[in-house]
């Protein structure tokens, strides 16, 4: 190989790793700027913690069921509205 292809290559690795560390870092920037906000989903909305019964995100069965959480900004779940009250930072227990 001539050493202007691996220059080439070489420059090209280097800008391919480059962007994977703004991707990375930027999706840990997001992480860091949400919170799990118990109570706030619609039915099947959910991003995960649903309860027994159920796997994962999206398996709510009811509307702002108080076991199952939403990402949301930081610093907005306490101030969020539902017909059962705020959102909360720890699972709620609701009458079934």
């Amino acid at each position: 190989m001539s050493e202007k292809i691996i220059t080439s290559l070489a420059i090209a690795g280097a800008f391919a790793s480059a962007l994977s560390l703004v991707a990375a870092t930027a999706s840990v920037a997001q992480e860091l700027s949400k919170e799990k906000c118990y109570g706030v989903a619609l039915k099947g909305q959910n991003d995960c913690a649903a309860g027994a019964g159920t796997t994962c995100a999206a398996t709510s069965k009811v509307d702002y069921q108080g076991n199952a959480w939403k990402l949301v900004a930081k610093g907005s779940c306490t101030a969020t509205s539902t017909p059962f009250g705020a959102g909360s930072l720890t699972p709620i227990k609701r009458p079934a």
